[in-house]
């Protein structure tokens, strides 16, 4: 496949990295040199330095034959005249942009064909905030996802000594809960992918992904750790669109208190939240600001800002003042990697949680969802079954049956539409049928082409 990436940026490089590994002909067009000429030296692509709305610079960089062109600048007008240019002019079949300001989103008409021509507009922020009110709302996990609509969730969470399950085989997890169906597909050990079988023991501190219906995750979330109790008092460091938004979505249950250095920004964060919040100007790395506002007794600690230092001092800080939980955005992959599971509970990557929203739209065949995980290492695709036994690698065969590359495995089945769909977990035996949702954790992201092709339909293959 051609595609074509507007803006290096984290987002833009990111995507271009996790794209070229899987063999398809990337260009990215920017104005940094030095950030184009990084990415030519790691990777196997193209660069072209210009505007993302000069004609002569998409023609340079084969706007002509591209098959998909992904505008992800940081300027939203930039990337919204980008998907209109190269529909009008060149008729690119597919036009993604990355869109900041909720204008857009929130008036879809304006993106439209007679618009700006945006086939899907991706909100970094939007993204961002729904990904910690899941986490708000399961204060055990590290990561939470979902599927089929919300029917099936997939979770990951930090194994604690004592637990039911720990310093046991997974398959005890079944005598434990009898009633409950649910999967572990993968678990991490100081950094390292397992793909666990029924004899996998458990350790303390284990990253565990496991497939649940919904209904049934903190159940399963019971055998594998403490339930925490609900999250009643946050904190959040940073007052921009990220910090704005969670608090917005939060006030109705929640009064969280926001740190904001810059003081015109507290003043109109005020007047927007409109006592809905508690805001405060300060250094979030202050000690005494943050003792005299009892961050000990905070659930919930969340540094928001553009600054990555900064979200790391202060998270810090605050788990050593006694705040029960601390979550720092940082931007840069080798300080989240080495931040997390240390003092810092959860380091967020904002780059790699906007990555899946624009794979879903790149991934060939019949892709409902997917999610990168573990900032790019592993992914979880939901894809759908097409065809019959004649015409399909997977309709008609056992779970047991399909040949999934090794890296690859089956964690769910959802079968039927609305009210009538049934969550299935995939058991070696379970028969795979059309129009069938299979979710597939891949721990070995190479391997996606594989999974990829699987679920081609071939007229001439039986």
């Amino acid at each position: 496949m051609k595609i074509l990436i507007l803006g290096a940026g984290r987002v833009g490089a990111g995507l271009a990295e996790m794209l070229v590994t899987e063999r398809n002909d990337i260009t990215v067009v920017d104005t940094d040199h030095q950030i184009l000429a990084s990415l030519q030296e790691r990777l196997d692509l193209k660069t072209i330095y210009g505007s993302a709305t000069n004609m002569s610079v998409l023609e340079s960089a084969g706007i002509d034959d591209t098959d998909i062109l992904i505008a992800v600048t940081a300027s939203d007008e930039v990337n919204l005249v980008a998907c209109q240019i190269s529909h009008r002019r060149y008729n690119v079949p597919r036009r993604i942009a990355r869109v900041r300001s909720a204008q857009w989103v929130n008036n879809p008409d304006l993106l439209s064909t007679e618009g700006f021509a945006v086939d899907v507009a991706i909100s970094p922020e939007g993204i961002v905030t729904d990904y910690l009110l899941k986490l708000i709302e399961i204060p055990e996990a590290l990561q939470v996802l979902e599927f089929a609509q919300g029917r099936v969730s997939l979770l990951a969470v930090r194994a604690r000594a004592g637990s039911p399950l720990v310093s046991h085989p997974l398959r005890d997890l079944r005598q434990h809960l009898p009633s409950v169906d649910s999967r572990v597909v993968a678990i991490f050990r100081q950094g390292k992918a397992i793909l666990p079988d029924g004899a996998t023991l458990v350790e303390a501190e284990d990253e565990v992904f496991f497939l649940a219906a919904s209904e049934h995750i903190r159940m399963v979330t019971q055998e594998l750790r403490q339930i925490d109790r609900p999250v009643k008092r946050v904190m959040i460091v940073g007052g921009g669109n990220i910090g704005r938004r969670l608090a917005e979505a939060i006030c109705h249950d929640i009064t969280p208190k926001i740190i904001e250095g810059n003081l015109k920004r507290c003043e109109q964060l005020a007047q927007e939240l409109n006592g809905k919040a508690l805001v405060l100007h300060g250094d979030a790395t202050d000690e005494e600001l943050l003792d005299e506002e009892n961050v000990g007794s905070v659930d919930f600690f969340l540094a928001l800002t553009n600054d990555d230092e900064n979200n790391i001092m202060s998270c810090l800080l605050a788990k050593r003042l006694g705040a029960r939980r601390v979550l720092a955005l940082i931007n840069r992959r080798a300080y989240a990697e080495l931040m997390e599971g240390g003092q810092i509970d959860i380091a967020l990557t904002p780059s790699h949680a906007t990555l899946g929203a624009l794979l879903k739209y790149i991934r060939r065949g019949d892709v409902a969802a997917v999610h990168s995980l573990r900032r790019g290492a592993a992914e979880a695709l939901e894809l759908v079954a097409h065809g019959d036994s004649k015409t399909s690698r997977v309709v008609g065969r056992r779970v047991e049956e399909v040949a999934l590359p090794v890296g690859a495995q089956f964690g769910a089945i959802v079968r039927g539409t609305g009210d009538q769909a049934v969550v299935i977990m995939a058991h070696h035996d379970v028969l795979i049928e059309t129009d069938d949702h299979l979710i597939v954790f891949v721990t070995n992201r190479k391997m996606i082409p594989k999974v990829e092709k699987l679920f081609q339909v071939s007229a001439g293959f039986f």
